[in-house]
């Protein structure tokens, strides 16, 4: 697959998954291509934990309301450290939103389905957290996303987009109609 096509087919999967387990040496290619994103300053504020073994997706799951991606055989969360990179600025959140596409279009293009979770986890009750604490992550890194993987157990279908015209202009935004 081409990474145009890549990019068009993405989209968020919600539906159940096969119990046809991810090989590692897939998470690994995954976990590459967001370690490849591109980050601030090179600050590289990004780390990932892949899960497969189904007692630790158990226990994150266990801590999860709602539950999400309960039945992916396999799993990424997605660590960010807040390092202030230029004049004060920190980029974490550009580092890791770079890295979460660019692992969506990996997952994508190797026959997969997934779906960004962040809101759902870093709301106010903190499931993250949680989340961290099962897989030990360390103080100074935050878990802010989670990224089931697997193959889809039904059909797949795309959403339609807006148009282009509506969306993307040139020169100016378009006079009012």
């Amino acid at each position: 697959m081409n990474v145009m096509d890549a990019i068009r087919l993405r989209h968020s999967y919600r539906g159940k998954y096969r119990d046809t387990p991810v090989p590692r040496e897939h998470l690994v290619k995954i976990m590459q291509a967001g370690l490849d994103a591109p980050s601030g300053c090179n600050k590289q504020t990004t780390s990932l934990i892949a899960v497969d073994d189904p007692e630790v997706l158990a226990k994150l799951h266990g801590v999860m309301e709602p539950p999400v991606g309960e039945t992916a055989p396999a799993a990424i969360c997605v660590l960010t450290q807040r390092i202030h990179a230029y004049r004060d600025k920190c980029f974490a959140i550009q580092d890791y939103s770079a890295a979460i596409q660019n692992m969506l279009l990996a997952i994508v293009d190797m026959g997969y389905e997934s779906c960004w979770y962040e809101g759902h986890i870093t709301d106010d009750d903190r499931i993250c957290d949680r989340m961290a604490q099962i897989l030990n992550v360390p103080d100074g890194y935050e878990l802010v996303c989670f990224l089931p993987v697997g193959i889809a157990e039904g059909t797949v279908t795309v959403p339609k987009k807006k148009g282009f015209e509506d969306r993307a202009w040139f020169n100016s935004f378009p006079s009012a109609r």
